[in-house]
């Protein structure tokens, strides 16, 4: 991808060679050799340096070229985007008393309607991304956007669990482009030396649209009902499509020898909808991403990722919504001020995720002389473990011995194991995308996938466990899993990572 003289090509598009990561000594080592002067002078016009990794071509349409706001905007408007899809699927959380009295279900049939959700998101990307490699990002965002939007209107006129729980899938469906794609998008715009940082941001809003949605409309649903949820959502919807619309930039860029007749201005990037990638689509491509499960540096930090996000996020949201207010007697607007922990622990686990682990790899780089192998990031994220064990546990235990009076205790163990969710998901999503950088879009649906497939299935058996096994027995389960699919495997990668990704 990096070479200026490769064929045409995108991030999505490159050979296998380039994908295993094989040829990245040479490009760390000697990345502007092969520049003409012109080249060169036009990239420290540019940068001001030549210490760039990858290398962008010499003109003004690649987004490795783009100013520094005009990346900030994209990023901004893709990751709030990416937000949006999980803050969907957990705005009714806080609802679950109304809704369950209003389509007279149980609460935790109740709870399935935010399971679908979570189902759909995970195996639509692999829809939307071949699209998206052909037509764009930005075309893919907006089709998302717009029909997102009328699914939310379907969900506020239904009055019945059928038609609830089918508008809530056909929502999912659209809205779900940017969480899984907004990986590539990072990966398109911003160089090496940023990914993490930025890759960080796209992650926190994923993982902090699932506690801020019942944190917010907690206090909606006291005083307008529920169905305001939908309605908010479609405004929401709307005015995101405007924007995007409007300032919205398409990352999507081919790298080929005639580069140059791309298109340049940021007036025709906007407003020209075309096929940006004349590949023919094939029926591979919308499977082609769950190849990685054969591929150990993608399929590991996954799962371990999923196992993480199961217990530091879903069980947490779930269970609040259910058991604290049949335990507390709390109304939404109580119920939705429990998840301020979350987003708390999240925003601070971030720090460690994406600024620190950034500057952790700069200064092994300073030190040895060159850019250090991926498996140096996983160090930092056995503190995300640890901090989910721990979180997950001191949450069980204190909600088991809290008896019908509520104390902040359980709160601050959802609060450190959000913590630890957040640093798993930064560096672990780096990770994989780092040692495939070029096929980032299908790396990012693949982790998606397993994540949401996985989060799926908790809630049918979490209550379940707890009343069989008690509050304790739960934490010993979790505590368990954790070890074996997550801290484990995660050791075994950092060992052997580097002969499995070449």
């Amino acid at each position: 991808m990096e070479k200026t003289s490769s064929d045409s090509h995108h991030v999505e598009g490159a050979s296998p060679n380039l994908e295993s990561g094989k040829t990245d000594a040479f490009y760390v080592e000697d990345r502007v050799a092969h520049l003409s002067e012109e080249h060169r002078q036009y990239l420290l016009a540019r940068h001001g340096t030549l210490d760039l990794d990858p290398i962008p071509d010499m003109n003004d349409a690649d987004p490795y070229n783009w100013s520094t706001w005009r990346k900030t905007l994209n990023l901004s408007l893709v990751v709030f985007h990416a937000m949006i899809g999980l803050f969907t699927a957990a705005s009714i959380q806080s609802a679950f008393v109304n809704i369950s009295a209003d389509l007279g279900v149980s609460m935790q049939r109740t709870s399935y309607l935010v399971s679908l959700f979570i189902a759909v998101l995970g195996g639509a990307p692999l829809f939307w991304r071949p699209l998206s490699n052909r037509f764009g990002r930005r075309p893919i965002f907006l089709i998302s956007l717009i029909c997102a939007l009328v699914g939310n209107i379907g969900c506020a006129e239904s009055h019945s669990y059928a038609t609830m729980g089918l508008c809530r899938a056909i929502t999912a469906f659209f809205i779900s482009p940017a969480a899984a794609i907004g990986s590539a998008v990072v990966a398109e715009v911003f160089f090496r030396k940023d990914r993490a940082r930025c890759m960080g941001y796209w992650t926190l809003m994923v993982t902090i649209g699932v506690p801020i949605a019942p944190f917010l409309f907690g206090f909606a649903v006291m005083r307008v009902g529920y169905r305001w949820i939908y309605w908010t959502l479609a405004i929401v919807n709307g005015i995101q499509f405007i924007v995007y619309l409007f300032f919205g930039s398409e990352s999507l860029y081919l790298r080929r020898e005639t580069a140059r007749n791309n298109v340049t201005s940021v007036k025709e990037s906007m407003f020209k909808f075309r096929r940006i990638d004349p590949a023919p689509l094939r029926l591979w491509d919308f499977v082609q991403p769950l190849s990685y499960v054969m591929k150990p540096c993608v399929m590991i930090p996954a799962a371990a990722y999923a196992m993480i996000f199961l217990w530091g996020s879903i069980m947490l949201t779930i269970e609040i919504p259910q058991i604290f207010p049949e335990q507390f007697a709390l109304n939404t607007q109580q119920v939705g001020l429990q998840f301020l922990g979350i987003i708390i622990g999240s925003v601070l686990g971030e720090q460690v995720g994406g600024l620190i682990s950034d500057r952790w790899m700069q200064l092994r780089e300073k030190k040895g002389g060159r850019y250090p192998e991926p498996e140096y990031r996983l160090w930092l994220s056995y503190i995300g473990h640890a901090l989910t064990v721990c979180g997950v546990v001191v949450f069980c235990v204190q909600l088991g011995k809290a008896g019908d009076k509520w104390n902040i205790t359980p709160i601050i163990g959802a609060a450190i194991a959000a913590g630890g969710n957040q640093i798993v998901t930064t560096i672990n999503i780096t990770y994989a995308v780092d040692c495939y950088r070029t096929d980032a879009a299908s790396v990012g649906v693949f982790i998606t996938f397993v994540r949401q497939m996985w989060g799926f299935i908790g809630p049918f058996w979490f209550p379940q466990m707890f009343e069989t096994v008690g509050w304790g027995g739960g934490a010993g389960i979790a505590v368990a899993l954790i070890f074996g699919v997550s801290i484990v495997p995660t050791v075994l990668l950092q060992w052997r990572g580097s002969k499995w990704r070449n």
